[in-house]
């Protein structure tokens, strides 16, 4: 019995393995679609929660419908297929429409990983019906007794221990030493290993009857019937964790910092809680749990009400990823005292998922259109005090009150949150790809007004409407940079052909002078709108302005050769890397669109990333040279520190003076391997210490 019970958890083990294993590679092929965009893995946990509730309604129908010989069939074939739309490997060619980002986001993970997704999906509750169906029926037919035998609930335990190993695995030792492909090869050969541990745990159970009252070791514990109560407390709970799951990232992605491979933490934190909280209440009784929860709930509320500039980003994500711990344990381990006798087991399992697909749906689709800012991590809190005052009625007045009392200080710390935001705001706008706004300030320094556009914390573009500075390039894009040699040095006084990706405020705008042509690329609608109607580089420019709205790198490989002196680089969200936009593949676009004498000038500031190797070997591959301008601050004209990598076959242009003085060296890491289409990493490239710029 303890060997058959193993295989069970072997199998459950690599199922959810498997399941996480494919979801950062699909959503690693889609991010760069998209500008590498926070709000695209929001989307992506949306699918991932749909594809759940499917694959847990299949297990559903299966275990109440279906005879066991059919159960068996079905899933193996269900196995197949998802063996076979695997090994179709991930498409190159895949395009996202920028129109309708979230549809395309689902869309294009339906045809990445739909079927293998939604058939792990099913894997866990149908293994777990098997396995009690199987304990029932042996149980039935032996005076054997034997109460350490795990209990169904357990295995949900170990589904979850196989989620976090995957999600710990991959970024750390999977995709630094393998291309994608390689990586779907290797989770076709997991597919087959599953397939063979399903078939003999199918001919196992192939004569065991269906599910019926037969108890199993602890169903006393268990409620004997379900009631719609019931129900509803299973989805709400469920729903809150997946909701505070999903803002706790988009709030550290879009507030705290943009840190590659910032999401995976919270995204443990959440799965470590069904690991607790489904191992059993003996040892974190619940008095214990709604302690912890209480504080985790004072200590977000007061990191909120804080400020996310005044306190040290490590502190911020440390507070918000224990406290999102603390709260779904909390909210799990609600769900685990709720559950019912493993005969509803997968009834059970099927409204859990529901409630997880709500509250992903609540940030990832919700949110963008029906929120101004990023107030869902507030929202929720306020829905995570209201929904503990309902599960603890019974504990009496003045618990009820309690809660009461909480989700009024939330409500506060809303309204306090909108009000802070309006200070010195003059445009705020939301939409899939982040919340921006626009504020200005009558700054002394400059006897002016000043105009900055943020997207979350971080800059995008800043204006001086002053007479001496109104129509400079400033902050990142001063004369000193290294856009601003490429600009200002490349073409001996003849009229430009520049390229842009990444509109921002138009600040290269200023640049422009008669005869000169500067085509934007930008993905963003809301982008343009603000560049071309709050601030004025786009309007005042003396050159040809043209804006081309979509995926830039899709643009390009579309457009006859543009033969441009200057082709910019400066699509990245903040500190958020579209890598398909810093490949081999890519510099050979750019290369297509250049003058034989043109310059590629990739803007690298970066907090966490250290980008100029990147593009170092991509240089050196193409037969390019490099180089590596660093400037400094100049507050008189409004400059910010900023990195450059300036690739170009043109020795004049290097041979220049200020270029020449300004030139320095590029240290290749011993790890990094060249970037492709099909292989990139960020781990060799994230910095030990922090910028210059910083």
């Amino acid at each position: 019995m303890r060997a058959a019970t193993l295989l069970y958890a072997v199998a459950i083990f690599l199922s959810s393995s498997l399941l996480f294993l494919v979801e950062p590679m699909a959503g690693k092929r889609l991010l760069p679609l998209l500008g590498g965009s926070a709000a695209v893995w929001t989307t992506c946990l949306v699918f991932f929660q749909c594809a759940l509730l499917l694959g847990y309604l299949i297990a559903h129908g299966l275990i109440t419908r279906a005879g066991s010989r059919a159960q068996a069939v079905v899933y193996i074939a269900l196995l197949a297929a998802s063996i076979a739309q695997l090994s179709r490997g991930i498409s190159p060619d895949l395009r996202a429409n920028p129109a309708h980002p979230i549809a395309s986001v689902l869309w294009l993970l339906a045809l990445l990983i739909g079927l293998p997704f939604v058939t792990l999906s099913a894997t866990s509750p149908l293994l777990q019906a098997w396995y009690s169906r199987w304990i029932t029926h042996r149980h039935a037919n032996t005076d054997e007794i034997t109460p350490s035998i795990p209990q169904p609930y357990r295995l949900f335990a170990i589904s979850n221990v196989g989620s976090m190993s995957a999600l710990i695995v991959y970024p750390w030792l999977i995709e630094p030493r393998s291309s994608l492909r390689e990586q779907a090869t290797g989770v076709v050969l997991g597919f087959a290993v599953l397939a063979a541990l399903c078939a003999v745990i199918a001919y196992s159970v192939r004569r065991a009857p269906l599910l019926h009252a037969a108890p199993v070791a602890d169903d006393t514990t268990q409620s004997a019937r379900t009631t719609v109560r019931d129900r509803i407390l299973w989805v709400l709970l469920a729903a809150c964790g997946s909701l505070l799951l999903s803002a706790v990232t988009n709030h550290l992605s879009q507030n705290v910092a943009t840190i590659p491979l910032l999401w995976v933490i919270p995204l443990i934190a959440y799965l470590l809680s069904f690991v607790v909280a489904f191992s059993g209440g003996r040892w974190h009784p619940r008095w214990l749990v709604v302690t912890l929860y209480i504080a985790s709930l004072v200590t977000a509320g007061y990191y909120l009400h804080k400020g996310d500039l005044e306190v040290p980003r490590a502190v911020l994500i440390t507070a918000f990823t224990v406290s999102l711990f603390l709260q779904c344990l909390f909210f799990h381990s609600e769900v685990y005292r709720r559950r019912p006798a493993p005969r509803h087991l997968t009834a059970f399992y099927f409204y859990v998922a529901a409630g997880g697909a709500l509250g992903a749906m609540l940030v990832g689709v919700v949110a963008p259109t029906a929120l101004s800012g990023n107030y869902e991590l507030v929202l929720g809190l306020i829905f995570a005090a209201l929904l503990a005052f309902a599960v603890t009625w019974a504990t009496g007045w003045i618990a009820r009150g309690f809660w009461l009392a909480v989700a009024a200080v939330m409500g506060a710390l809303a309204i306090l949150q909108v009000r802070a935001d309006r200070v010195n705001s003059i445009l705020r706008v939301r939409n899939f790809y982040g919340s921006l706004h626009v504020t200005q300030v009558d700054d002394a320094r400059y006897h002016a007004a000043v105009r900055t556009l943020y997207n979350g914390v971080i800059e995008h573009g800043q204006q001086v409407f002053s007479t001496t500075l109104g129509h400079s390039p400033t902050t990142y894009y001063g004369h000193p940079s290294g856009v601003g040699l490429a600009l200002d040095l490349c073409c001996a006084a003849r009229p430009r052909r520049v390229g842009v990706i990444g509109l921002g405020t138009g600040t290269l705008a200023a640049y422009g002078q008669p005869g000169d042509v500067f085509r934007f690329y930008e993905l963003n609608p809301a982008v343009e709108r603000i560049a071309e109607n709050v601030f004025r580089y786009l309007r005042d420019s003396r050159a040809t302005i043209e804006i081309v709205m979509g995926d830039a790198r899709l643009s390009l490989a579309s457009e006859a050769p543009q033969r441009y002196d200057v082709l910019v680089i400066d699509a990245f969200s903040g500190d958020a890397i579209p890598v398909h936009l810093l490949t081999t593949q890519a510099l050979g676009l750019y290369r297509r669109h250049l003058q034989p004498s043109g310059i590629v000038a990739f803007h690298v500031s970066n907090r966490f990333l250290d980008l100029a190797p990147v593009v170092e070997q991509l240089a050196e591959h193409a037969g390019f040279k490099t180089a590596f301008i660093s400037s400094d601050d100049d507050t008189p004209l409004d400059l910010d520190s900023s990195d450059w990598v300036l690739v170009t076959a043109n020795e004049t242009f290097l041979s220049e003076a200020s270029v020449a003085s300004a030139r320095q060296a590029i240290t290749i890491p011993p790890r990094l391997h060249r970037w492709t289409d099909d292989y990139n990493s960020l781990l060799p490239v994230l910095r030990t210490s922090t910028p210059k710029s910083e």
